[in-house]
């Protein structure tokens, strides 16, 4: 193999492999969080009259999304899988485990369940 040749394959491999590593260091990373089922909207003070549930789910049929309080912190939940809103609207104002990617304040919801 010519000299020229060689170099070319070895910049090739460490090109390729600077672009998988840029991959996986940005590649958004699993979480799971443990906290109450809310709404974006009210997030962890609802504000009409009744129970919690009742105002969540009222405020969801609005247009409000479902969010996750943790702590102090209020995680807006992203899902358009009817299977996660079932769930999500079965737990409300419930401990529930949320599984998904976070950006800022928003989780991108892969799996949600009652809380153990």
């Amino acid at each position: 193999m010519k000299s020229g040749s060689r170099n070319f394959v070895v910049s090739s491999v460490v090109v390729l492999l600077v672009l998988l590593l840029a991959t996986a260091a940005f590649a958004a990373k699993a979480q799971t969080f443990t906290g109450t089922v809310s709404d974006a909207m009210c997030g962890a003070t609802h504000m009409m009259e009744g129970d919690p549930a009742s105002c969540l789910r009222a405020c969801v049929s609005k247009g409000s999304k479902y969010a996750l309080v943790v702590g102090d912190k209020v995680y807006t939940l992203d899902s358009n899988n009817q299977a996660t809103l079932d769930m999500l609207n079965k737990l409300a104002a419930q401990k529930a485990t949320v599984k998904g990617t976070v950006d800022g304040d928003i989780i991108s919801v892969s799996s949600v369940s009652a809380a153990k």
